[in-house]
């Protein structure tokens, strides 16, 4: 059983300035719920318990949005508001939250690093908020039953882009082993198109064991002084199986403005409340 999620929220979210210099990225709201609060119930709904999230200077919104808020669950319940306050203690219902600092921005892999003690010596999940996927079993539940199924080291979530996007991603080189279940023997980050060993791509998802911690130490800066989490996947590829898993769902890209805004237009026209006025709206003001 893998119980524990690693969450890096140390960024700076500048692709969504001026909205986040004082506000985490990892807190704006899908409809009406935070990026980082989506991933948290992918971990849950795949049992996992313990949240823990690797936040920097200006993060301590997260922490406030996962802790009790006892005035606001008294008011709530005095209105007799019983829907509202089931949503806000779901919040911290059914997971234990950790955190971490990542005082100095030098990568996703030591990011990952930091969460080494709060670990242990077990595997564990990584989930970047960034990547939102809808899908009718959560991913990381997808990636659990590969993981036992095919007796891997790590799990890798992929997902086949445009070639003339692979420069944008982490690339593996592989062999199809069974229906959407790869070996990964190799992988390049951002390849140029013509050099990509495929256009399968590496999304913000992975189940890693306790050795990455090891590799990682062992891990020399890249460009930019950081600490790559694919240079040492790619260590453990050699005496640890590695596989890429082609997940089922839909995946928005919300570190991105557009991606962002197409996740909430997704997620809203779902949403039981909002979503018949808003396909109305986009029907009747021909914006589709």
């Amino acid at each position: 059983m893998i119980r524990k999620a690693v969450f890096p929220a140390a960024g700076f979210g500048t692709r969504f300035l001026p909205a986040t210099k004082a506000s985490p990225k990892e807190m704006l709201p899908l409809v009406d719920m935070p990026l980082i609060q989506h991933g948290v119930e992918e971990a849950k709904a795949a049992g996992m318990r313990d949240m823990i999230i690797v936040t920097g200077r200006g993060k301590n919104a997260i922490e406030d949005h996962f802790d009790v808020s006892f005035e606001l669950e008294a008011l709530l319940m005095k209105k007799g508001d019983s829907a509202l306050l089931s949503s806000v203690r779901r919040v911290t219902d059914g997971a234990d939250f950790f955190y971490v600092r990542q005082n100095l921005p030098l990568g996703l892999g030591h990011a990952v690093l930091r969460s080494m003690d709060l670990v242990g010596q077990e595997p564990f999940a990584v989930v970047l908020s960034d990547d939102v996927i809808d899908a009718e079993v959560p991913v990381l539940k997808q990636m659990i039953e590969a993981y036992e199924k095919h007796s891997a080291g790590a799990v890798l979530a992929i997902q086949r882009v445009p070639r003339e996007a692979v420069s944008r991603y982490g690339i593996i080189r592989g062999r199809r082993i069974a229906d959407r279940v790869y070996d990964v023997e190799d992988m390049v980050e951002k390849p140029k198109p013509a050099e990509a060993p495929s256009d399968l791509a590496i999304i913000g998802r992975y189940l890693l064991p306790p050795s990455i911690f090891p590799a990682l130490l062992a891990t020399k800066p890249g460009a930019g002084g950081e600490i790559q989490l694919t240079d040492a996947i790619r260590a453990l590829i050699r005496r640890e199986r590695v596989i890429g898993f082609e997940f089922q769902g839909v995946r928005y890209d919300a570190g991105t403005k557009l991606g962002f805004q197409m996740a909430n237009i997704a997620f809203a026209l779902k949403d039981r409340e909002i979503g018949p006025g808003l396909r109305a709206f986009l029907k009747k003001e021909k914006l589709t």
